[in-house]
Formats: C-alpha cells, structure tokens, sequence
C-alpha cells in the first residue's frame, strides 16, 4: 500500500532532523493515513477509503462524500476515488 491519501494526494515529504548540536539527518514526514468507511448520500452505498486525518475534516467541512468529490481535482484522487466520483455525477444526471 503507498503512503497516499486517497481524496487530497497527500505523501510523504522529506526534512531533517534537526539536533540540539544542529546535527541534521535526513527523514521522512508520512501523512495521518487512516483507513474509513464514508457513505454516499445519493448512491445509498458505502466505501472504504485510506484518506488523512486532514482529508477526514474537510469531507465533514464540505458536507459529506458528495460535496467533497464534485469540488474535489480530478488529478488529485486516486484512481477508485475517481471512479466513484464519476458514479455519483451519473446518477446525479439521471435523477
């Protein structure tokens, strides 16, 4: 599984570790991934998504899955998100 959220594209950066004698070392920051199930409001069906804690906050924000994805970049979703993204524009068309 690579270390990359699902709905905002965020991964894993690279910094240093800093000393107190100002010795720096290469590290890596690795995003709060977790792994959630979100319901959509006009499919009626549920997904499991490994998304951030950040990515987490917003969907709440914007009001749910749906508001999230018609907002969201398509070149920032990963390719299940974005099939789901597309199911919903559909059924949102035919409704």
């Amino acid at each position: 599984m690579s270390r990359v959220c699902e709905l905002t594209g965020k991964g894993p950066m690279t910094g240093n570790t800093v000393s107190h004698a100002n010795n720096k070392s290469r590290r890596r920051f690795l995003p709060n991934l977790n792994e959630v199930t979100l319901i959509s409001d006009v499919l009626g069906q549920s997904f499991k998504l490994r998304i951030s804690a950040a990515a987490l906050r917003t969907v709440d924000h914007r009001g749910g899955l749906d508001a999230f994805l018609a907002k969201a970049k398509d070149d920032e979703l990963s390719a299940a998100a974005l099939k789901i993204k597309k199911d919903i524009a559909k059924a949102q068309a035919a409704a």
